[in-house]
């Protein structure tokens, strides 16, 4: 399998999305095909229904998917997933495992981001403990996480100046709702209904890039 893309802090910067749950796995690798196709840099994949030897296997055609388009290939909650198929990061929730151990087992190349809600504090502990972004939500009310506690959008610009990694978004995010997170400072808009569900992905995910370009969406 090919090197991971040359990913730094400051190259995150753009749609990270986010898989649904509950699609059959062609149709999975036919929907982040297209998102990939519109620019996609960042692909997390986040499953709550299948064992662990289907995610393995789904986990590993997305990988190199992704691969195949220089995007990066993360792995949510799941530590032991993101390294056994080489992926080139994890995603990590406030119960998911020790920061500390996780950024020792990943390595200097591979990139732990770290959820902490609407909780700042959190934030600096994660980065402390090696989180090379953090995400913070839900910025929106969810159809994912609907009893998620709202974030508010000043939290993006204090980790800019205070933390000084970047910082993701998410929960609830549309393309109508975007524009704001976008210039309160967020530097990654995670997604999965408004463009994994839209009637096409490609063109979605493009106009979702496009916010951070400046090209019309």
């Amino acid at each position: 399998m090919a090197a991971m893309p040359e990913l730094n802090k400051q190259s995150l910067r753009g749609l990270y999305a986010i898989t649904p749950d509950g699609i059959d796995p062609d149709e999975l690798l036919t929907r982040v095909h297209a998102a990939l196709r519109g620019g996609v840099r960042m692909l997390q994949y986040r499953d709550k229904t299948r064992d662990a030897a289907q995610q393995a296997g789904i986990a590993r055609t997305l990988c190199a998917l992704c691969r195949r388009y220089d995007a990066c290939f993360m792995v949510n909650d799941d530590l032991a997933l993101a390294l056994g198929v080489d992926a080139d990061g994890v995603h990590l929730g406030a119960d998911d495992g020790d920061l500390a151990t996780a950024r020792q087992a990943l390595g200097p190349r591979k990139l732990l981001g770290v959820s902490c809600y609407a909780d700042f504090a959190l934030a600096g502990a994660a980065v402390a403990a090696g989180a090379d972004y953090v995400a913070f939500g839900a910025v929106y009310p969810s159809p994912t996480k609907p009893q998620a506690l709202r974030a508010p959008l000043s939290l993006f610009g204090r980790c800019r100046d205070e933390l000084g990694v970047p910082s993701c978004a998410i929960g609830g995010i549309t393309l109508e709702t975007a524009p704001a997170l976008v210039a309160a400072g967020a530097d990654l808009l995670a997604v999965i209904t408004d463009l994994f569900a839209a009637s096409n992905i490609e063109s979605r995910a493009r106009s979702f890039q496009n916010l951070f370009t400046g090209e019309p969406a």
